[in-house]
């Protein structure tokens, strides 16, 4: 049976706390600034809800999490998207049993009254009207306006925030009066060899050493070549490469080493076996050596003999006297 808390005559159904459990392995720095910015030092200041950047697979959520723990706090997550409205954000109407309207707290109004933590996660993926919903929550006012429920929700003293935004284009522009108050930013990096060993490790205590290697191998190779594969990444192919051994024919073994090359161009397609080639290309293609001008810019590169303009160029040449 759901918990339930009362405002102003409105019955409000809580959202249960994340379960998940997680442990937080190096880069103690980012989580000793994440917990700085929720101390209050005086009992006129009030707790900071920064935002944590960084590309998709990083840790960020993961982070998050163990702030909380190390809060002894309670965990709620919600995960923005695209079409997430202001009512999913805070109170939800569904049609009970009898007929009548139950309100569903979101996990973030349940952090709100319980005084737990709560991850705005891929923060940047909303839409401007959603966070416009938060506006008065992200300041001195500490709460905010279901119009749905037509309550007023004040936030517990103890109550906590954080918002995770992942570093690609498929996202919204938060607008500033938000970003003003997402402050501070914390930038998030790929973790250290040793790090990133202790990671998968942990994640995957089964995992051979020669395939481990391998796979810390590529993952530092790619960082050090600012491609975009991530640990996340990493524990994948290290997943289904330890289940292909597993899977496979004894009448027909495989090695190892085959079966992490197979994981990888499962998981994470052609251009990962070539690491090298996949930074020239990423290199070649930020700094703009050609920019697409015509259809068939999008399917042949510019010295592509198929390319169906490089004829019409030519003939160009070939008329001036």
């Amino acid at each position: 049976m759901a918990e339930t808390h009362c405002i102003d005559g409105i019955t409000l159904h809580l959202s249960r706390p994340d379960p998940s459990e997680g442990q937080w392995i190096g880069q103690r720095e980012i989580l000793k600034q994440l917990l700085a910015c929720w101390l209050v030092v005086d009992e006129r200041d009030l707790p900071l809800t920064p935002r944590l950047i960084g590309p998709p697979g990083i840790g960020k959520t993961t982070l998050a999490m163990a702030g909380a723990r190390a809060r002894g706090q309670e965990l709620y997550v919600y995960q923005c998207t695209a079409d997430t409205r202001p009512e999913d954000l805070l109170v939800t109407p569904v049609l009970a049993e009898n007929g009548k309207i139950a309100y569903h707290a979101s996990p973030l109004v349940t952090a709100m009254i319980r005084g737990g933590v709560c991850v705005l996660d891929e923060g940047n993926r909303m839409n401007e009207k959603s966070w416009a919903s938060l506006a008065p929550l992200l300041d001195h006012r500490r709460y905010v306006e279901s119009v749905v429920a037509g309550i007023t929700i004040p936030a517990h003293p103890d109550f906590r925030c954080v918002v995770t935004m992942n570093e690609d284009e498929s996202t919204f522009e938060i607008p500033d009066y938000i970003l003003s108050r997402l402050q501070p930013t914390l930038t998030l990096g790929h973790p250290s060899r040793e790090d990133e060993m202790a990671i998968l490790r942990y994640h995957l205590p089964f995992a051979d050493d020669e395939m481990l290697q391998l796979t810390v191998d590529f993952l530092q190779r790619s960082h050090g070549l600012n491609l975009d594969f991530s640990t996340r990444d990493g524990i994948n192919v290290l997943r289904f490469a330890i289940k292909q051994l597993a899977a496979a024919d004894p009448r027909h073994p495989i090695s190892k080493d085959e079966a992490w090359r197979q994981a990888l161009l499962h998981c994470l397609g052609e251009d990962a076996t070539d690491l090298e080639a996949l930074a020239r290309k990423k290199t070649a293609t930020l700094g703009g050596e050609h920019v697409p001008m015509g259809l068939g810019d999008f399917f042949f590169t510019a010295d592509d003999p198929l390319h169906p303009d490089i004829d019409e160029d030519d003939d160009e040449f070939e008329d001036e006297p």
